[in-house]
């Protein structure tokens, strides 16, 4: 009995400050998921980052490489580096830098052939057993 009148007070006293009180009002409504938080400033970071890519390289190596070099071979050189961005391609840095396509388009073909490929080993049904 004595925490309903505790939670009682409690809330009286939130809605009594949230009356008078606009801005905890606005934080009350927030919290509750009533009115969206407003949109903080976009930082730096969010101008630089890239387009989504404009192809699933993965599933295109996976018909095969002939495929995907077609279809890389479509896109101009700002779609690659996306492509590249995308899929966590360039971990040092170094391939969005470059300006050759071709470069780029080699670099794409053997990061998705090596990860079209990846556990092909475990999905043989004719693996050797060891006894």
């Amino acid at each position: 009995m004595n925490m309903k009148r505790t939670l009682n007070d409690l809330v009286r006293a939130v809605v009594d400050e949230a009356e008078r009180n606009t801005e905890f009002a606005r934080r009350i409504d927030e919290a509750l998921g009533i009115q969206e938080k407003p949109k903080k400033p976009a930082l730096s970071r969010a101008a630089h980052r890239r387009a989504p890519a404009a192809i699933d390289p993965i599933e295109l190596a996976r018909q095969g490489e002939p495929v995907l070099r077609a279809r890389l071979a479509e896109l101009d050189l700002e779609q690659l580096k996306d492509v590249v961005a995308d899929y966590g391609m360039d971990p040092g840095k170094l391939v969005l830098k470059w300006k050759a396509a071709d470069r780029i388009i080699d670099r794409i073909v053997e990061v998705s052939v090596g990860r079209a490929r990846k556990g092909e080993g475990f999905l043989s049904s004719e693996s050797p057993r060891s006894e």
